[in-house]
């Protein structure tokens, strides 16, 4: 849903809340957990305040009632201040169940409020949840407000003069406990029953039920005599630059992004692919869009997507394509093809911990060796990296400007925490963006002769669409003659074709790396890719309000990298990369530039803490000062939760 932001020289009244705040929903993963979270996203979107969510669940498709691993949650970070990340720790935890309990409870903030079903504390679930006693009654949850109370009973009684049975009663469970949530922080209940009386169009009785026990929680916040824990806040909007805004997902914003580039080069997009977590909505949201010259195609098996986009690259479309690193590695010969055919192709690497099946519903950035090296023979590539869910959207316009402009495939890496994720987005004006209608080769290019692999100035090839009149020529994966593009793969012509698809894409003209924040030189830079964005810039911006001379430099264009990239590291005295795998971009950036750059991993399928980075920046500036400035010991960057792994 989009909302009108307020103008930012607009000023709300003064307030004694917080600036921000976490709230953490966990449930069993047939509690509706993920649809109580987005949708009190939305509410928190039409107040006003920036928000990043971070959904996260089992990879169980069923997972047992009531069992540790059954468990999910939908964690949101929000307030009335610039928020980059879903947040380190819940302020507030609402717990359906004793395991969502104990999955969570570490996490939350020593003070912070626990919200609990006891109507779900029963003699069996806690036996599931392998707890010897009832923590709700047993003094474990000391250092926590608890509000604990029958949020089962509350909603069946809500929900009764409708004639549902319990079963379909405790259904409702989820909207009596977003009805309190949404009381806590004064958000409005209007936009849920109209959500509600549309998602449940043929089955009115049914969204009259949820409306019911929505507003039996809020009501409950508003009128129960409690003391203590209980309490409603108020969050300002965040002042914000006028304009017309949404909440978007990295899914629904790599969807848009493609169709937006293809509109740009003025060409139909075809799409193909498989259905893999957590790529898979990426088809489910461009199926929605047929009407901007979209056709999706849900292929047999990963290899059948993706050479059904070479086909109609090859047909004068711009194909896509889409997995994540277990998909992309079947996908690995034919990203070859369009490699050696020199035909524009963008595939879409949604990350998830690997290897093999690995963690499907968790995040990480594993794949860049993939993305990078991962192919048979010299076979460069292209590889951009998104920085959150709404830098999605330029990145993929980007990778298919690149697609196009230099007849290549193209990689784009997102991850599960981008793909899942939402914040707010301010929809770009369409005029901002500049078009590049695609030109065909219509007529021969050499006189009398056709040349298809002759070059133009960019080190691209032409793009014929099969049936041009006089322009029949051969394609295909065996190595091509230079300009003729006949069979020939004589020593010195391979040797000329594979230099010239190197430097073509090595060649790529991409903007100069900027800083994100902090000076182009100093002690320390902290450089991350992808979705490390938002919890290094939080503690890169901590760190230099406590005086650490530190800045953050984060890099969207993997392969090629900018040009100035070098030089800009070689400024500081110190490199410090974190990212979610064992260091693979650290080892890219010693072997291009020879800069001593230090790794920070966790590959635990969660994302970084900002207290994790923070504690590891304020660790380099301890031993920069024990050793009177010398060089730092990687064993030294030892962390709980955060493994250096030695060079």
């Amino acid at each position: 849903m989009a909302t009108h932001a307020l103008d930012s020289t607009q000023t709300a009244p003064a307030s004694d809340n917080p600036e921000a705040v976490v709230v953490r929903f966990a449930g069993d993963s047939g509690d509706g957990m993920q649809l109580t979270g987005g949708q009190f996203t939305l509410s928190t979107a039409l107040a006003g305040n920036d928000l990043a969510t971070f959904p996260d669940f089992p990879a169980e498709i069923r997972a047992p009632q009531g069992t540790l691993f059954g468990v999910s949650a939908f964690q949101i970070n929000f307030g009335s201040r610039e928020i980059n990340t879903a947040g380190d720790a819940p302020d507030v935890l609402v717990a359906m169940n004793p395991a969502a309990l104990k999955t969570n409870l570490d996490a939350v903030k020593p003070g912070g409020l626990i919200i609990a079903d006891t109507g779900e504390f029963t003699k069996r679930n806690l036996d599931k949840a392998k707890y010897d006693a009832n923590p709700l009654e047993d003094g474990s949850l000391a250092k926590w407000d608890v509000l604990a109370f029958d949020i089962s009973a509350q909603t069946i009684e809500a929900v009764k003069p409708f004639g549902l049975g319990n079963k379909d009663a405790l259904r409702c469970k989820n909207m009596w406990t977003l009805g309190l949530a949404m009381w806590m922080f004064g958000r409005p209940r209007k936009p849920i029953h109209d959500w509600l009386r549309q998602k449940f169009a043929k089955a009115p009785e049914l969204a009259e039920a949820n409306i019911a026990a929505l507003d039996a929680g809020h009501a409950y916040g508003e009128t129960a005599e409690l003391s203590g824990p209980l309490k409603q806040l108020h969050l300002d909007p965040v002042p914000t630059e006028p304009g017309l805004y949404r909440t978007i997902t990295g899914a629904e914003a790599v969807a848009l992004g493609l169709v937006a580039g293809a509109q740009l080069l003025e060409l139909p997009l075809f799409f193909g692919g498989y259905p893999i977590t957590p790529a898979s909505a990426i088809l489910h949201h461009l199926a929605r869009l047929k009407e901007f010259g979209v056709t999706t195609f849900q292929a047999e098996d990963e290899i059948a997507a993706i050479c059904s986009a070479i086909g109609a690259s090859y047909a004068g479309q711009l194909g896509v394509t889409s997995s994540s690193g277990p998909g992309i590695a079947l996908k690995g010969e034919a990203m070859g093809l369009a490699i050696m055919t020199e035909l524009p192709l963008v595939i879409v690497n949604s990350q998830r911990g690997g290897p093999s099946t690995g963690l499907p519903t968790k995040t990480e950035q594993s794949d860049l060796y993939q993305a990078v090296y991962g192919r048979n023979g010299d076979a460069p590539m292209p590889v951009i990296a998104a920085r959150s869910p709404a830098d999605v959207f330029e990145c993929a316009i980007e990778a298919c400007r690149i697609a196009v402009q230099y007849m290549t495939p193209v990689m784009l890496l997102t991850d599960g925490y981008i793909a899942n994720a939402a914040e707010p987005w301010k929809v770009p004006d369409p005029a901002t963006f500049e078009r590049a209608p695609v030109r065909f080769l219509e007529q021969k290019n050499a006189g009398d002769e056709l040349l298809p692999y002759k070059r133009d100035p960019k080190g691209a090839r032409p793009w014929i669409k099969p049936g041009t009149p006089g322009l029949m020529h051969r394609i295909g994966g065996i190595e091509k003659a230079v300009d003729t593009g006949h069979i020939d793969y004589s020593p010195g012509n391979h040797q000329a074709m594979t230099d010239a698809r190197k430097n073509k894409v090595e060649d790529i003209e991409i903007a100069d790396q900027d800083v994100c924040l902090g000076d182009t030189s100093g002690k320390l830079v902290v450089v991350g890719w992808g979705s490390t964005f938002g919890p290094i810039h939080q503690a890169v911006r901590r760190s230099r309000a406590k005086g650490l001379d530190v800045s953050h430099v984060h890099v969207r264009h993997i392969w090629p990298m900018p040009g100035n990239l070098g030089d800009l590291l070689r400024g500081f005295d110190n490199v410090l990369v974190p990212e979610m795998n064992t260091g693979q971009f650290k080892t890219v950036l010693r072997d291009q530039y020879l800069v001593d750059a230090q790794p920070l991993t966790k590959t635990s399928g969660q994302p970084f803490q900002i207290a994790e980075l923070e504690a590891a920046i304020a660790k380099y500036f301890d031993d920069i000062e024990g050793n009177e400035g010398g060089e730092i010991e990687p064993n030294e960057q030892q962390l709980p939760s955060v493994k250096a792994v030695n060079p």
